[in-house]
């Protein structure tokens, strides 16, 4: 059996997702969510999400149940893909979480393989604005049992990877080291104090990643 990429992507004020626009409505945070959703042209997908709120959020969606303060929705998808779930369904990557507060929009998603993760992020880059890169993460296979982390490398400035790049090749990573972090600036032919400043943010950026 292969195993899939699950990623984890946010959206920072995502147009066209009717549920961040309830969220928002109702000041509150969604993160009880449904859905169905196909791969190619659709107008069958339907998500149901719950929100908490005494009063009824404005919007056009009439709820299906209601308990106390919970409010359940449910509406249909076309096949625009005007919303970043559309567009993941139509590209056969599954939405496994969603959750919203009205401003911010996550979405844990799961490719197939890495060439379909590729082409997930580009369409979510080029139809949405403000998408964040949280985390990739690769499934276990019957091979290889421990889960992957992909690190993203566009969260390192071009300078950090020049920095980890030329401190691996001279051996600054090795125990015992081979080089100090003054050869290694001077290599480079920066100062040992900016070296050490690239070092420590690369290796922030790199943690935060696979931590």
């Amino acid at each position: 059996m292969t195993g899939g990429i699950r990623a984890t992507v946010e959206f920072t004020e995502p147009d066209g997702c009717p549920v961040t626009d309830v969220a928002a409505a109702a000041d509150a945070t969604v993160d009880s969510v449904s859905r169905t959703a196909c791969s190619g042209a659709c107008d069958g997908c339907i998500t149901e999400f719950a929100v908490e709120s005494e009063d009824a959020p404005e919007t056009d969606m009439e709820p299906v149940f209601t308990h106390g303060s919970m409010r359940w929705y449910r509406f249909r998808h076309g096949d625009e893909g005007s919303c970043p779930c559309e567009c993941l369904g139509q590209l056969g990557c599954p939405v496994a979480r969603y959750v919203t507060d009205g401003t911010t929009l996550t979405l844990v998603f799961h490719a197939g393989d890495y060439d379909a993760l590729q082409t997930a992020i580009g369409a979510l880059r080029e139809g949405f604005s403000r998408v964040d890169i949280k985390r990739f993460v690769r499934a276990p296979t019957d091979d290889h049992r421990a889960d992957s982390v992909l690190v993203d490398r566009s969260r390192l400035t071009a300078r950090q990877l020049e920095v980890l790049e030329t401190a691996h090749e001279m051996g600054y990573f090795e125990r015992p080291r081979q080089a100090n972090g003054r050869e290694v600036a001077t290599a480079m032919g920066i100062d040992p104090s900016t070296f050490s400043e690239h070092l420590a943010a690369a290796e922030r950026n790199l943690l935060s990643e696979v931590l």
